[in-house]
């Protein structure tokens, strides 16, 4: 059934988006950082818009980035009630004998499950992510499997996992832009958990391992994720920080040192908060117009939105924007509340569309009596006739 649509222009209110500093800073942002990386994306953790992208859904060799899948597996097992943080884990002859970066578990003893998670994410351990992965699937390669299963349900349209680690194989793989979605969804799904990518060390059978995510020391808004490192892939990371109302997340790979792969993230995450702000137009649950109703026990019902219309965007851009009202020419009763009534676009001053998102009824109206079914079918026809 097609909808009829009718227009309402409404200007934002100056207090809604805009700020005294923020109306003096008129300067044209410059260009991004051209960084000495295979590639990179920058990303709004709140929202998922991609930033800054470059070659960011190239297919690539994520080293230990892998790593994040599998600690993201575990919490969310936990979280389902399949596992618990205090489980003991068997450390199979497999796990024990994984070469590459370790925790230093020792075979056949058995360790807290709680402490294999920190030994993946602090301390990288090849041979912890191998010993979990055991644990949830009872192979690593079935272990693989929900790997790409949970991939395919996060959108991460450009991932192929072979094993728990990122040992190479022509078959696994990631992109920057990928590991950025994956990032964003460990940071908001399990807040408990995410304050572990943070810790700067981890001691486990005296040994004590440093986090390699070397922003953790030098920039205190820095509170994760991982780093990456393999011959083929290069140095890797995914690093998440937050500074008043926005977080950002900086994934890069295949730079060429550990020294550059922390200078060129944080080349990347400085152009954003330096350039980009966060503003939120409108909150979820907000009126934005009162529709005229038929057929209904009442004449007019609320329209407002089902989440929060929220943009970052270069501080400049937010100069001239604009809401956009298109609304159902004749809405009839019933209706329910949440049902889409129309669409809200905020534009540009070029008038170019830069969000859309659904209007919706904020409250229901039930059918009317027959009197007023009659009543309104009546006056609807004449103004038909004369429309």
């Amino acid at each position: 059934m097609k909808i009829s649509l009718f227009i309402k222009r409404i200007t934002l209110s100056a207090t809604v988006l805009f700020s005294a500093c923020y109306i003096q800073a008129q300067e044209i942002a410059p260009a991004p950082p051209q960084l000495a990386a295979k590639s990179y994306v920058l990303m709004d953790a709140a929202t998922g818009q991609v930033l800054i992208n470059n070659n960011g859904d190239q297919r690539l060799p994520p080293a230990s980035l892998t790593k994040l899948m599998t600690a993201y597996i575990a919490t969310l097992e936990m979280k389902k009630g399949q596992v618990r943080p205090t489980d003991l884990v068997t450390i199979s002859e497999k796990a024990w004998k994984t070469g590459g970066s370790k925790m230093f578990v020792e075979v056949n003893k058995q360790v807290p499950l709680e402490d294999l998670l920190h030994g993946i994410i602090i301390q990288s351990g090849n041979d912890a992510s191998v010993a979990v992965s055991e644990y949830l699937a009872g192979s690593e390669d079935v272990f693989a499997d929900m790997m790409n299963k949970t991939a395919q349900q996060l959108g991460m349209s450009n991932s192929h996992f072979m094993n728990a680690t990122g040992l190479p194989d022509p078959n696994h793989f990631s992109s920057a832009h990928d590991m950025a979605t994956l990032a964003r969804a460990i940071i908001y799904e399990d807040p408990a958990h995410y304050n572990i990518y943070k810790q700067k060390e981890f001691l486990w059978n005296n040994i004590k391992q440093p986090n390699r995510n070397l922003l953790l020391w030098r920039d205190n808004t820095v509170d994760g994720l991982k780093t990456g490192h393999t011959d083929e892939a290069g140095y890797c990371m995914v690093a998440s920080a937050k500074r008043d109302d926005l977080r950002l997340i900086a994934v890069l790979f295949g730079t060429n040192s550990e020294k550059a792969r922390a200078e060129e993230t944080q080349k990347l995450l400085t152009y954003g908060f330096r350039f980009y702000e966060n503003k939120t137009f409108y909150k979820k649950g907000d009126k934005l117009a009162t529709l005229e109703v038929w057929k209904g026990t009442q004449s007019e019902v609320p329209a407002g939105l089902s989440q929060d219309i929220s943009l970052t965007l270069l501080k400049t851009q937010f100069n001239g924007l604009h809401a956009q009202l298109s609304t159902q020419k004749q809405l009839t009763a019933p209706i329910q509340a949440g049902q889409v009534v129309g669409k809200v676009e905020i534009k540009n001053a070029n008038n170019q569309v830069v969000y859309s998102t659904d209007l919706v009824a904020l409250q229901s109206v039930e059918q009317g009596g027959l009197f007023r079914r009659i009543w309104d079918s009546i006056v609807l026809f004449f103004k038909g006739l004369f429309s």
